[in-house]
């Protein structure tokens, strides 16, 4: 299994954007220097008033597919 660890910050004004399907995808650059785009939707469940912040471990399989993300600190 591999993985990427992001640092994300994402106003509740963007999130509205990605909940409306207005953007579907994230693109940041992980902490390794990879540019890296992912589903806004994985994202989901660590939306709070202040939108989405912190950084995050993405894991995903030896075909580039996405297992799990967890918050590794906020």
């Amino acid at each position: 299994m591999q993985q990427i660890i992001v640092d994300i910050s994402i106003s509740p004004d963007e999130w509205i954007k990605l909940y409306q399907g207005l953007a579907t995808d994230v693109r940041t650059t992980a902490r390794d220097g990879r540019s890296v785009r992912f589903p806004a939707r994985i994202l989901s469940r660590f939306y709070l008033s202040d939108g989405v912040r912190g950084s995050f471990r993405i894991l995903f399989d030896d075909s580039g597919k996405f297992t799990t993300i967890e918050r590794i600190s906020r």
